[in-house]
């Protein structure tokens, strides 16, 4: 294992504790590992690990691109991760409403019904 992907995992599993123990694998991680373990070598290994910004800073910049970009099924995973790191609901809608300004209304509003699922939050 390089140093790189081993700092890569380090991440993640900061991100979502239940890595560790080998939970919640996804389906892309058995059909393709070689891409999962490129992704946490290069993504999270040299990226997400650089002195210049924190990880907490990174995973917000990331969730506001993600919710630009309008990618909802990763930005549920990194709305999670977000929250394992101790980023508050209330900070991530403001990171949210941040995004309907520049990425737009629609952008926003999906990425906000995308929080409230992955957060819990019904009409009840």
């Amino acid at each position: 294992m390089t140093d790189d992907l081993a700092m890569g995992r380090e991440i993640q599993t900061k991100l979502w504790p239940q890595m560790a123990t080998g939970g919640t694998p996804r389906p892309v991680n058995k059909l393709a590992p070689e891409f999962f373990t490129w992704v946490a070598e290069t993504a999270f290994g040299k990226i997400w690990s650089r002195d210049a910004l924190p990880i907490r800073d990174r995973s917000l910049i990331t969730v506001a691109m993600l919710a630009a970009l309008g990618k909802t099924g990763e930005l549920r995973g990194h709305l999670m991760g977000a929250r394992n790191l101790g980023i508050s609901q209330e900070e991530l809608v403001e990171v949210l409403m941040q995004v309907a300004v520049y990425a737009g209304v629609p952008a926003a509003n999906e990425a906000l019904n995308v929080a409230a699922e992955t957060f819990g939050i019904t009409l009840d």
